[in-house]
């Protein structure tokens, strides 16, 4: 078995946008046509100028443009429209990060597969552009893990805290007990 998600957004408690309107809103944008964009997502044009009237009701800002008549004439996305995309897009990817990394899974409170799950201390940080490498001290021995600067600013990791490396396979991750707090001397 594995877990699932969906994702939506919404604003003051009412959904804005999902999955399905965030594909009829490439549609519209690859087509630059409502009609079209509403045979390739196989809805009704009625029901797509609902949804898109109720998300630029909701958000007080248009989400498509329409231009009628002459050679230009077509259904376009507004910025608003490109941004939802986009923030949409990015928190999806968020979630489905999430669920993937039994890192996150732990940080949740539930158990994960990894066997190997070692104590260390953080013995330095070095930040390069969206990748860090970590230097783990690991009694009598140190390990360098490689993780995203994302990750970093995540876990809130600094030398000297108190960590764990969780060795799979295939990479070594880097999980921090959020509750325990790291003693520092005067």
């Amino acid at each position: 078995m594995e877990a699932k998600t969906k994702v939506w957004l919404a604003e003051d408690g009412k959904p804005i946008i999902g999955g399905g309107k965030v594909k009829l809103l490439k549609a519209i944008d690859e087509e630059r046509s409502l009609r079209k964009a509403c045979m390739k997502v196989d809805i009704s044009y009625k029901h797509a100028w609902n949804v898109l009237n109720k998300m630029s009701e909701r958000l007080g800002k248009d989400v498509v443009t329409t231009v009628r008549g002459g050679k230009n004439q077509g259904t376009f996305l507004t910025d608003e429209g490109r941004r939802l995309i986009k923030e949409y897009e990015m928190n999806r990817k968020f979630i489905n990060n999430t669920m993937e990394d039994e890192g996150s899974w732990e940080s949740l409170g539930l158990a994960i597969s990894a066997r190997n799950k070692i104590p260390a201390k953080v013995v330095s940080v070095e930040k390069d552009g969206l990748v860090a490498k970590i230097r783990l001290e690991i009694d009598p021995s140190t390990l360098t893990s490689i993780i995203t600067s994302e990750a970093v600013e995540r876990l809130d990791i600094k030398e000297g805290d108190d960590v764990f490396a969780i060795v799979k396979s295939t990479e070594v991750l880097i999980g921090k007990n959020k509750n325990k707090q790291v003693e520092t001397p005067d």
